[in-house]
C-alpha cells in the first residue's frame, strides 16, 4: 500500500479499538500495584472508544480531517493519565496530518513521531519504561524504515515489531516492573492498539466478539426517569441510580442471568439485567450502590461503573426552570468556584460542607473524562474555577480540561482526599486564581495520607510479601504492610503516620466497615495519643475501607 486516505484510517482505528476492547481486563492486570483500583486498561479502552466513535460518526477520504476526528474524540474522552497521554499522541499525530487528503509512508511514520514529540510536551516530568517510551522507540523505528520502504503496511509492521521489543524492555527502565515481574501495562495498551492498526492495513481478522449486547442506555431511556414534577423528593424510596458492567472471568462464581437477577431484585426496583457470553450490564435504583457492585464483582471484573444521586437530580429538576429565569434575568453567574472529584456520598457532602463548590463523582476505578471535568465547571456557571482531582491518574486530564475552558482555570494537583480537603479550607475567594493555586498547593504539603485496601492478587513490592484479599496499609501511596485484618491494617498505618506533633487525624470509614471497627480504632487512637482531635466521617465509599488524613 502505497497511499493512505481517511477512510482506511478509519477502519484501523475501528480495529485497534476493538482490539484494545478485547484487552482491556489484561491491561489492567498489569498494574504494579494490586489495588482494586488498577485501571489502566479500562481507562485506555473508554478513551479509545471515545476517539472511535467520533472517528465513525465523522469518517471521510480526507485523512486529515479523519484523524482531526480522532484526536477531538480522544481529547474530551481521556480517562487517567494513560488516557490522556493516548489523546496527546494521536492530537500531534492529527495535528501533523491536518491538510492531507492521503499520505504517504514517510508522511505516516512522521505522524506518528509527531504524536510522540506532543506526548512528551505534555508530560511535565516524563518517566521512560512507560507508554511514552513505547511510542517514542516505536515511532523513530517506523521513521527509519520509511526513508527505503514506501509500503505502509511495512512501516506498519515495523512499528509494531519495534514496539513490542521496547514493551519487552520496559522492566529494565523500571524497577518497580522487574520486582513485580510484568510489562508497563499504557505500553501494552499501546502495542494492542498498534495491533489492530495493522490488522486492519493487512485486512487480517482480529478474533470475533460475541453476539452483541442491546444498549443499555436506550433501554433505560424508554424506561424511566418520566415523573419527576409528580413526586416529591421525599417519596424517592431507592436514590441511587446505578449502572455497572461486569466482564466475566473464570475462576469467578457462574453466572446464571436468572439467579442474578433475583438477587438483584432484593435491593432496589427499576431493575435492568442484560448479558451475553462476555458481559453483563445492570441498572437499578437502590439505597445500596455498593452491595450491587459487590454482586457484580462476584462474576467478575467492573468495567463501568454509574452512580447518580436520584434525590439530588430531583430537586435541582424540579427547581430548575423558576431558578434559570431567575439567573438569566440577573445575568448572574457564580464568580468563583472549587470543583473536586470524589467517590462515596459521604465524601462528597463533606467536600461540599467545608466548601466545595461542585463534586464529580468519581476516583478509583471511575475516573472521569476531560470532556466530563468541562461539562461540570461549564454547569456551575462560573468565572474561576479550581480543579481538585483527588486522585493521582485524574490530574492530566483534569489539566486538560483546565486548557479547554474558556475561563480563568487551574488546578491544584492533589493526589487524595486528604490532599483535596487541606487544599480546600487554604481557599480564598478574594485571591487570584493563580494566588489560590499556590496557597492550595502549599497547604496539601502539610497533611499526610493513610489508605486501607484489598490486595487483588499475589505480589511482593519493596520487601513486602502480599496475598490476595489482604488488606494493604498505605503511606503516602507506599505501601508499607500486608495484613490479613483491616482493623490491624488500619493500627500499623496510624502507627507509621502520627507522631508527638500530630494535631488532627479525620478518619475517614466506608461501606463494609462496622462500628465496632470505627469504634475499636478510634479508641486507639485517643489511648495512645489523647491530645489528638479526632474526627470520623462516614465517607460510603467503595474499595477502601478506611481513608486517614493526618495533620
Amino acid at each position: 500500500m502505497k497511499l493512505l486516505d481517511g477512510a482506511k484510517f478509519a477502519e484501523m482505528v475501528q480495529m485497534g479499538s476493538y482490539h484494545l476492547t478485547q484487552n482491556a481486563d489484561f491491561v489492567d492486570s498489569l498494574n504494579v500495584f494490586p489495588v482494586p483500583d488498577g485501571d489502566t486498561g479500562t481507562n485506555m479502552n473508554l478513551s479509545m472508544i471515545s476517539g472511535a466513535k467520533e472517528t465513525q460518526a465523522n469518517a471521510q477520504q480526507h485523512i486529515g480531517k479523519t484523524a482531526q476526528s480522532l484526536a477531538k474524540g480522544l481529547l474530551m474522552g481521556a480517562r487517567g493519565n494513560s488516557g490522556v497521554i493516548l489523546s496527546q499522541l494521536f492530537r500531534g499525530f492529527g495535528k501533523y496530518l491536518e491538510k492531507e487528503s492521503e499520505i504517504d509512508a514517510k508522511q505516516f511514520a512522521q505522524a506518528f513521531q509527531a504524536g510522540v514529540d506532543t506526548a512528551y510536551k505534555a508530560v511535565m516530568k516524563p518517566v521512560e519504561g512507560t507508554i511514552l517510551t513505547v511510542a517514542r522507540e516505536a515511532a523513530a523505528k517506523g521513521v527509519e524504515v520509511a526513508t527505503h520502504e514506501d509500503d505502509i503496511v511495512k512501516v506498519m509492521e515495523a512499528i509494531v515489531e519495534e514496539a513490542r521489543k521496547s514493551l519487552e524492555r520496559t522492566p529494565e527502565l523500571l524497577p518497580v516492573l522487574k520486582e513485580v515481574g510484568v510489562v508497563d501495562s499504557g505500553g501494552q495498551g499501546l502495542v494492542i492498539i498498534y495491533e489492530g492498526f495493522l490488522a486492519a492495513l493487512k485486512g487480517e481478522s482480529l478474533p470475533e466478539k460475541s453476539k452483541k449486547v442491546d444498549n443499555l442506555e436506550e433501554l433505560v431511556k424508554a424506561e424511566h426517569h418520566r415523573a419527576q414534577e409528580f413526586m416529591s423528593t421525599e417519596d424517592i424510596k431507592y436514590g441511587y441510580c446505578t449502572e455497572i458492567m461486569v466482564r466475566f472471568e473464570s475462576g469467578k462464581e457462574p453466572f446464571y442471568e436468572a439467579r442474578f437477577r433475583e438477587e438483584l431484585s432484593k435491593l432496589g426496583d427499576s431493575l435492568l439485567v442484560v448479558s451475553d457470553d462476555e458481559i453483563v450490564k445492570v441498572h437499578i435504583h437502590t439505597e445500596t450502590p455498593g452491595v450491587v457492585l459487590n454482586e457484580g464483582q462476584k462474576y467478575g471484573s467492573l468495567i463501568k461503573i454509574k452512580v447518580d444521586n436520584m434525590r439530588e437530580q430531583h430537586s435541582a429538576i424540579v427547581n430548575a426552570p423558576e431558578k434559570t429565569k431567575a439567573e438569566n434575568k440577573a445575568g448572574e453567574k457564580h464568580p468563583y468556584a472549587v470543583v473536586a472529584v470524589a467517590m462515596g456520598e459521604g465524601i462528597s457532602n463533606m467536600l461540599k460542607s467545608i466548601g466545595a463548590s461542585y463534586v464529580i463523582e468519581g476516583g478509583q476505578t471511575m475516573n472521569p473524562s476531560t470532556e466530563d471535568i468541562v461539562k461540570a465547571v461549564k454547569e456551575i456557571g462560573a468565572e474561576k474555577v479550581i480543579i481538585l482531582p483527588n486522585n493521582k491518574n485524574i490530574i492530566m486530564a483534569a489539566e486538560q480540561a483546565a486548557e479547554l475552558l474558556d475561563i480563568e482555570a487551574a488546578v491544584v494537583p492533589s493526589k487524595t482526599i486528604p490532599q483535596g480537603m487541606a487544599a480546600i479550607l487554604a481557599f480564598n475567594p478574594e485571591a487570584s486564581v493563580e494566588e489560590n493555586k499556590e496557597a492550595m498547593t502549599e497547604a496539601m504539603a502539610g497533611v499526610k495520607t493513610g489508605q486501607i485496601t484489598f490486595a487483588v492478587r499475589d505480589t511482593t513490592i519493596d520487601g513486602i510479601e502480599i496475598h490476595k484479599d489482604d488488606y494493604m496499609a498505605i503511606a503516602d501511596g507506599k505501601i508499607i504492610a500486608s495484613m490479613k485484618d483491616k482493623s490491624e491494617a488500619a493500627r500499623n498505618l496510624l502507627s507509621e503516620l502520627m507522631d508527638d506533633e500530630t494535631e488532627i487525624v479525620t478518619m475517614i470509614y466506608g461501606e463494609g466497615v462496622t462500628e465496632e471497627e470505627v469504634d475499636a480504632i478510634s479508641g486507639w487512637i485517643e489511648e495512645q495519643y489523647p491530645d489528638v482531635e479526632l474526627d470520623i466521617v462516614d465517607g460510603k465509599q467503595t474499595l477502601y475501607p478506611f481513608i486517614f488524613s493526618v495533620e
